[in-house]
């Protein structure tokens, strides 16, 4: 269930099911769980968009925006390649971009071809990836986080965009896809010689926190390094141990920078700056606990598993947007959200995009440490879902 914090703050489990009602969502227009896999809509599909699709022989996967959209829209291209494979439509899939090596981790990409793929070419991604590709492939998709909407079916509400860009997907090709929720596809990890010198020298120890400071909005998303710290002492005082707190910071400019602050009484503080994503990927199962704000490394966090799909509870800050949006909608990744961020993700809207001013100046202070902590704490020892 969703849960009052001491501060008057809300938890929200990743696991917890929105009802229709709940929230301002979009009826999707069929009965989902009543449809069998690859069985017609009851809705006409977009005529032009099965034509094109069907005559293609590669699949262009293209991103070069924010991280976190990125990984949120992978759900949207997941459902292309789900309807392929079930109308038995023969493509290659390659990547372009900086995010290569994370989107080849999730398997929704084919080996490459040993002639050149025969056919038309799609191209699917953000705005400024589908753009740097030109405009030669029979069908550009661009996937916006602004667009889909949140569906409702079947009695319950899909707020994250992952299922948001899934069932889009799924309304315009006509067609009863394979995923259910949670949508989001997980990254795969692996052996890393970085993560294991990190281990060698005892940073992953018995209770191993990771907390995420880099943003691209420090001025209103940056819980600070303070008060990681003091959430860390007081998990760590709880639990009669030390911690060990990796602060993962953004990429400081010079590559990657790790800086060990002086011991304190429970914590021990390691700064990782400029850490690559695909390590970040690696390290992020071998933690106990990971608190981030609402980032492209929370999500990251969220979708790295280990084997057995292992890993570590996260908890997302949200102190403005929505938090059912803006998560990846899997039953790890809860949420600590304000009124403010409890009423966007009722209303389905965007402070930013709607140009709604808040009451009052809500920044990440809102989050007292001690808060926190007793959610952390509640989820460690297996209290909370």
């Amino acid at each position: 269930m969703t849960t009052v914090a001491p501060a008057g703050i809300r938890f929200h489990p990743g696991s917890l099911v929105v009802p229709a009602g709940a929230v301002h969502t979009t009826p999707l227009g069929y009965d989902r769980d009543g449809i069998p896999i690859g069985a017609p809509l009851p809705l006409a599909a977009s005529t032009e968009l099965v034509q094109r699709l069907s005559g293609c022989g590669e699949v262009v996967v293209a991103f070069e925006g924010k991280l976190g959209d990125t990984l949120l829209a992978l759900s949207g291209v997941r459902a292309v390649l789900d309807w392929l494979r079930l109308r038995s439509v023969r493509v290659a899939v390659r990547v372009m971009g900086s995010y290569a090596g994370l989107i080849a981790r999730t398997g929704l990409l084919t080996r490459p071809q040993a002639t050149a793929p025969s056919g038309w070419q799609a191209v699917l991604g953000d705005r400024a990836g589908v753009e740097a590709q030109g405009s030669t492939a029979a069908v550009s998709l661009v996937l916006d986080p602004a667009a889909p909407p949140c569906w409702s079916t079947d009695g319950r509400a899909h707020p994250d965009l992952p299922a948001r860009y899934y069932l889009a997907m799924e309304r315009r090709l006509g067609i009863r896809l394979p995923a259910t929720a949670p949508f989001a596809p997980t990254l795969a990890t692996g052996p890393n010689s970085l993560v294991e010198e990190l281990r060698s020298v005892g940073w992953l120890g018995d209770l191993n926190i990771a907390a995420i400071t880099a943003t691209s909005w420090p001025e209103r998303k940056d819980y600070t390094a303070q008060r990681y710290v003091a959430l860390a002492e007081h998990i760590a005082e709880a639990q009669q141990t030390q911690a060990r707190l990796l602060l993962i910071g953004g990429n400081p400019g010079d590559g990657l920078r790790i800086t060990a602050e002086a011991p304190r009484r429970h914590v021990q503080v390691l700064r990782l700056d400029g850490m690559l994503a695909d390590d970040l990927a690696d390290l992020f199962p071998h933690c106990h606990l990971i608190v981030g704000n609402d980032t492209g490394l929370t999500h990251l966090a969220a979708m790295a598993r280990g084997r057995e799909c292992s890993g570590p509870p996260v908890i997302g800050l949200y102190a403005r947007h929505s938090h059912s949006k803006w998560r990846t909608g899997l039953p790890h990744h809860h949420a600590v959200a304000t009124d403010l961020s409890d009423r966007m993700h009722q209303g389905d809207l965007c402070p930013v995009r709607d140009a709604i001013a808040p009451d009052t100046d809500v920044h990440m202070d809102a989050f007292p440490p001690t808060a926190l902590a007793q959610v952390g704490l509640e989820l460690l020892d297996g209290v909370k879902p």
